[in-house]
């Protein structure tokens, strides 16, 4: 007599998933369906909303917590895709080895692997790193972006004090002066003068409407967003340098130069 296999269901998503349409609910109708047809009892459904990158999921850890402390209570944990398991070789090949420890075989049922046989390990590398290879690229790909539009005088981030965020005729980031930027520019003339010390002034601002600490007001005086240059850190061997902005300067640059120049 064929003992039926028990398992544990582990449909996951990350939230930018979710919003795709990559729905747990799609995952776990799939594996219930696989269940059906290969005469699987499912014991549980653990549903998961956090990245692969690591196993310090909600989900998973109490899974983990379940067939670490009740060895037998499932053959199986199945999911998906190798994907949905993790997104990082060296921490799926640890983890693979701890649950076989409980008896319990991870199981892809789209990208079945039979782990006896020594080259579904080479496979199971493929699966694994392809996902994370596109992580990867998206952040790097991410970073590049970023870094282009910074050349291309865009400001990026929630907008400092002074300006608001807005769009172009193209639908791009662009900053835009608010009410605020006249008190801002009023400050980087008081500030060229050398009368007042920065904490005061600091304090005359904070009067006019503008509450500011002392750091982030030490900031904005050395922030070169203000004069229309944009800040681009340095990255491998690019050193860090200025562009110009194509945003709405609040001061000349003559007067940026000038405040930096007294303090």
């Amino acid at each position: 007599m064929i003992t039926q296999r028990k398992a544990f269901l582990y449909p996951r998503v990350s939230t930018d998933e979710q919003a795709d349409g990559y729905s747990l609910s799609h995952q776990e109708d799939v594996l219930m369906r696989y269940c059906e047809k290969e005469n699987i009892q499912v014991i549980g459904v653990y549903r998961e909303d956090h990245s692969a990158k690591t196993f310090d999921r909600p989900e998973f850890q109490k899974m983990l917590n379940v067939v670490s402390k009740n060895k037998g209570i499932v053959d199986l944990i199945l999911f998906s895709k190798w994907d949905r398991f993790s997104r990082n070789v060296a921490a799926a090949y640890e983890m693979i080895g701890r649950l076989r420890k409980y008896a319990v075989e991870p199981q892809s049922i789209e990208q079945p692997l039979d782990m006896e046989i020594p080259e579904s390990k080479i496979m199971l590398a493929i699966y694994l790193t392809t996902p994370e290879v596109e992580n990867d690229r998206r952040a790097l790909n991410t970073l590049h972006g970023m870094r282009k539009a910074k050349k291309e005088g865009r400001y990026l981030g929630i907008a400092p004090l002074g300006y608001k965020n807005g769009r172009d005729a193209h639908n791009k980031p662009l900053l835009i002066p608010n009410e605020k930027a006249d008190i801002v520019k009023w400050a980087f003339e008081e500030l060229s003068r050398g009368v007042w010390d920065i904490d005061t002034l600091r304090r005359m601002v904070n009067q006019k409407g503008i509450k500011i600490g002392r750091s982030q007001f030490w900031s904005l005086v050395r922030n070169p967003v203000y004069c229309g240059k944009i800040f681009i850190a340095a990255y491998k061997n690019e050193a860090a340098h200025c562009v110009k902005g194509i945003h709405q300067p609040i001061v000349s640059e003559q007067l940026f130069d000038d405040v930096q120049d007294v303090f």
